[in-house]
């Protein structure tokens, strides 16, 4: 028997055991889990926000969203293209100066001053997508190249974890992202992450404000998105889980807790690429507002079209291979499904994963959000976490 959501209670059971297990056996704290369908919302909390912990997790738990930052950066930035302050394939020269007239490596593996001139400009649309020419390659060899080292070099975030620490504002970080050649021409190849940092400061120029106060004024307060932002208050810090690496021996160790955390006061850079906290509660909200296609709860914050746009494959196949495969690609800040090649893979299903431990996505064909929060620091594909929750996800559906 299923109940208005079509899900099975037996089969959710199961699913929770699971996700109990993985607690018991000490490969996460504790988890906060929420399904939303045909608007039916399971929220679910197991374990504790710290290894040891006496208190336990709950629905309003704080979690650094990582990566799960990017797609509310691409709703930020189409927001001002619907309102003519952007416009996706001018190139972003007038506002950030700092990449015009490009160089670019002669090989991503070349010595930084081993450059050609770049074909074209950089356009808003190649942040969006991630083909801007700068971001990282995920290969295992690729983080000794000199590009790499001459960007850590400069203490510039974008090509690694979130580090709210960073000393840099938006204008220096930008100025100093202007000093290093692109990888590749823009338009060539897909590269991750960087691209949502320059979204950051794209978005504040062309809006006129800060970053943060952007998001806050056009998503985060319109859908009532209380505890979303870059930083969590002094007196919300006992709401914060303590995020873990997973160490050589698969054993956890800490990465930031709250008594001390990067979190704890407001970045001078606030990262449209992996900065923000926030709850399932407030994630749904979001995702609710993608998944009506603009609207959430009579609020609108982008058109039918431009959630379209942003959830469409924006890849050449080439691209495509090259970066996930055949079975997925990337629209405009989001992941997006092309076949089934697994239980959770429907074909239009997006959404995209935070490193530390967090995962959303969305499936129109299944009426169906789904929110992972964890703080366990991994890849998803090797993150047993995750892989076990989005089996018991698709299996607990009963329609």
């Amino acid at each position: 028997m299923n109940g208005n959501g079509g899900f099975s209670k037996r089969r959710l059971d199961r699913m929770r055991e699971v996700m109990t297990g993985h607690v018991e056996a000490g490969r996460v704290p504790g988890a906060v889990t929420l399904l939303a369908r045909h608007g039916e919302v399971l929220v679910d909390a197991i374990g504790s926000p710290a290894l040891g912990g006496a208190e336990p997790i709950h629905p309003g738990t704080i979690f650094r969203i990582s990566s799960m930052s990017k797609p509310v950066t691409a709703v930020a930035a189409l927001i001002l293209v619907e309102e003519c302050r952007l416009r996706l394939d001018e190139p972003v020269d007038r506002l950030l100066p700092e990449l015009a007239d490009r160089r670019v490596l002669r090989a991503p593996d070349a010595e930084v001053d081993d450059t050609v001139p770049a074909h074209r400009p950089i356009t808003v649309r190649d942040l969006l997508d991630f083909r801007c020419g700068l971001g990282m390659i995920f290969e295992p060899e690729a983080f000794g190249y000199p590009i790499y080292r001459a960007a850590q070099e400069l203490g510039v975030t974008g090509f690694g974890p979130p580090d709210p620490r960073t000393p840099h504002s938006p204008d220096e970080w930008a100025r100093l992202v202007g000093t290093l050649p692109l990888v590749c021409q823009p338009g060539e190849r897909w590269l991750y992450n960087t691209g949502s940092y320059l979204l950051s400061v794209l978005v504040a120029r062309a809006s006129g404000q800060p970053f943060e106060a952007f998001l806050r004024e056009r998503i985060f307060e319109p859908l009532g998105m209380k505890d979303t932002g870059f930083s969590v208050p002094a007196a919300e810090l006992d709401r914060l889980a303590t995020a873990y690496q997973v160490a050589e021996d698969g054993t956890l160790r800490e990465y930031d807790s709250p008594r001390d955390s990067g979190w704890a006061r407001p970045p001078a850079f606030p990262d449209g690429g992996g900065g923000l906290v926030s709850t399932a509660g407030d994630y749904l909200a979001f995702a609710g507002m993608l998944l009506g296609k603009g609207t959430y709860r009579g609020e609108r914050v982008l058109s039918r079209p431009a959630v379209e746009l942003m959830t469409s494959d924006q890849l050449t196949g080439a691209q495509r291979r090259e970066a996930f495969g055949d079975a997925s690609s990337w629209g405009l800040g989001v992941s997006v499904a092309l076949r089934r090649d697994r239980l959770s893979t429907t074909p239009g299903r997006y959404g995209w994963d935070g490193g530390l431990g967090t995962s959303w996505y969305n499936d129109p064909a299944e009426d169906l959000v789904a929110i992972l929060m964890t703080q366990r620091a991994e890849f998803p594909d090797v993150n047993p976490v995750w892989l076990d929750f989005w089996t018991g996800v698709y299996q607990a559906i009963d329609d």
